[in-house]
């Protein structure tokens, strides 16, 4: 490609943003003064901090846009789309120093000067600087100005930093402006508090969030494994099966955690008959392999290991899976003798390395994967998206 042509595409690259950043004020402005037959030209320093952008030079860009804002404070939004542009580069000190200037301005507008603390207070965010992000964005809320923006900013910063008491005020009070519902992931915070609790043996409040959190969001299938695992810790087994078996009603997708607890709790009961007969009414209801696995192997207890490989057998003829297969050849392993042991062994090494690296856990909304179950998706923040891969749950 030409070279001059490539320095234009990159021109126009740069242009994208200020123009989607201040296009409304851009065309109010040219319709009032081509109405008083006015004409401006973008000054020469303008497009010398282009050059100085496209010729990767960019604190001498910052230079020359800084000295333009102090001859002209009709570059404001320029200067807001070039600090914005710099942040989305990690380019964030540079993105600092612009923001930090055109608020040092005293000519600037209401609305410009809180335009300017909302995108400094975000590139602080960026630069993990939340005390001093949260600081301007509570200055902005008390100000009215942008208070949905920052509000969520708030948000984000008291979930990054686990202050769930503050994530409960800020989100009700977004809620409250922005009309979106909050209350599964209000939910979610209680459940964070609850967890907190419980690892210092505070059961009383750690359940009173529970029910804070399930009034929220009957759904919330963490608040009840949560309450199981203090119904377990106070030796409270039919409590704690109890919370278990509501999963089942508040999305079975997440059946594949309970089946190993109820195990447990069926087993210190001594009524392990009750547990077969739920794992049996799973695999009819839901099929999955967690509870595929878990049957085989308590039969095998229970009744012994030819009536758990003849299960076995039966199960995967109707819905054959990886890991069925793999367990499987760990019974016939047993059994076989030295010759055809070998074989096996190796079969079953070849279908635990197709198993390794397989992910048990995936976020719906964006496709993450993880060996370890997220409540909220390490990769796109979202709370409740991520859940059991069906099928593979059973390692």
């Amino acid at each position: 490609m030409d070279p001059d042509w490539g320095h234009v595409l990159i021109l126009l690259f740069l242009l994208l943003p200020v123009a989607a950043y201040s296009g409304w004020w851009t065309a109010k402005r040219t319709f009032q003064r081509s109405a008083n037959g006015y004409k401006r030209r973008l000054p020469p320093e303008y497009f010398k901090g282009l050059n100085y952008v496209l010729n990767e030079q960019p604190d001498k860009a910052i230079e020359v846009f800084i000295k333009m804002l102090e001859v002209d404070s009709e570059t404001v939004e320029t200067h807001l789309a070039l600090g914005n542009l710099f942040r989305r580069r990690g380019e964030v000190d540079r993105a600092i120093r612009i923001h930090q200037n055109l608020i040092a301005r005293p000519t600037l507008s209401h609305e410009e000067r809180a335009l300017a603390l909302l995108e400094l207070g975000m590139d602080y965010m960026r630069s993990g600087l939340f005390d001093r992000a949260e600081g301007l964005f509570l200055e902005l809320v008390e100000d009215g100005s942008f208070t949905v923006q920052a509000f969520r900013q708030l948000l984000d910063i008291y979930q990054q930093e686990k202050e769930w008491d503050e994530a409960i005020i800020i989100a009700r009070r977004l809620e409250s402006l922005s009309g979106e519902r909050q209350d599964a992931v209000i939910a979610q915070f209680h459940c964070e508090l609850a967890t907190g609790q419980v690892a210092a043996g505070r059961y009383n409040e750690a359940r009173d969030n529970l029910r804070k959190a399930l009034n929220l969001d009957s759904r919330c299938v963490r608040a009840s494994l949560i309450e199981g695992e203090i119904a377990r810790k106070e030796n409270k087994t039919r409590a704690a099966i109890k919370a278990y078996k509501r999963v089942e009603k508040q999305d079975p997708e997440f059946l594949s955690e309970v089946v190993r607890p109820l195990r447990e709790c069926y087993v210190d009961l001594g009524k392990s008959d009750e547990y077969i007969d739920y794992l049996k009414y799973l695999m009819d209801q839901y099929g999955g392999t967690t509870a595929l696995l878990s049957l085989a192997d308590i039969l095998s207890e229970v009744e012994g290991e030819v009536a758990a490989v003849e299960f076995m057998s039966s199960e995967l003829r109707k819905r054959p899976t990886v890991y069925g297969v793999n367990r499987l050849l760990g019974y016939a392993i047993s059994k076989a003798d030295s010759g055809m042991r070998e074989s096996l062994i190796m079969i079953k090494d070849m279908t635990g390395e197709l198993l390794e690296n397989r992910p048990i856990y995936k976020c719906n909304q964006c496709g993450f994967d993880a060996k370890h179950l997220h409540w909220r998706c390490p990769g796109c923040q979202n709370w409740n998206t991520v859940k059991p891969v069906y099928g593979v749950q059973g390692e």
